[in-house]
């Protein structure tokens, strides 16, 4: 789950966004199992990427070169899960910062072999100021951010042009940038932001087809048979 609590300013010239009280989430901790407290404290010191103030390598983290994929909120992670599972020649790095969904996505990496995908628990504004070097990336999800329905707490929505812009730093040239949402007021934010952003181009003319790879969640799929929409929004790096 993610958002933001400050509307961002514009970037400055190395990507970084100038007002360091911006986050990527609010803190929503939630009471963990047994089992994900488990595999937390088992398969984080393996899977996980501890954060430093200082640019990895991720060539070296997954000792391959293979394309590179940051997803940012990854909920309880079973979505992230399958995603990496179905493209094993893609590395994936998700970033979230709740426990429970941190030690379930420990749990699923464990228990399904999934040897592609890795863990940062922090927030994501700061990993991809200080972690990911611009123009490094070949894709970038951020799927079902909260959609702070109330008017007053539009500001603290994720997609916002500042976040934008620094996403899109981290892109190689033509690398990706997908975000989805269910809901249509954030959907018609989301595609305004994404399309006002110079470096990005909209592989659709407006809303994209779901791409196979992002596989239906089943609140998703409840949704849909209640007659609910999903928007995907899909841009590539000019």
């Amino acid at each position: 789950m993610t958002d933001i609590h400050d509307t961002p300013d514009t970037p400055e010239a190395d990507g970084r966004l100038s007002h360091r009280a911006i986050r990527s989430f609010v803190l929503r901790q939630g009471r963990m199992s047994d089992a994900q407290t488990r595999f937390l404290a088992a398969k984080m010191p393996e899977v996980g990427i501890a954060y430093r103030n200082a640019r990895i390598d991720l060539a070296e983290v997954f000792g391959r070169t293979a394309p590179k994929v940051v997803e940012i909120g990854f909920g309880m992670g079973d979505a992230t899960a399958k995603i990496a599972q179905a493209l094993p020649d893609t590395d994936f790095v998700g970033i979230e910062v709740h426990g429970p969904g941190v030690g379930n996505l420990c749990k699923l990496i464990d228990t399904d072999a999934i040897p592609n995908l890795r863990i940062i628990q922090h927030d994501a504004v700061e990993v991809l100021q200080a972690m990911i070097a611009p123009d490094s990336l070949d894709g970038v999800h951020v799927f079902f951010p909260d959609p702070w329905p109330k008017k007053r707490h539009h500001k603290r929505r994720l997609i916002q042009p500042g976040f934008v812009a620094l996403l899109a730093s981290r892109l190689k040239p033509g690398g990706y940038s997908h975000c989805a949402t269910d809901w249509e007021e954030y959907a018609i934010q989301m595609l305004e932001v994404l399309s006002a952003e110079p470096t990005l181009a909209n592989t659709a003319p407006d809303y994209a087809p779901r791409p196979d790879y992002r596989p239906l969640t089943k609140f998703e799929q409840r949704g849909l048979r209640l007659g609910h929409g999903v928007w995907d929004l899909v841009f590539r790096r000019r």
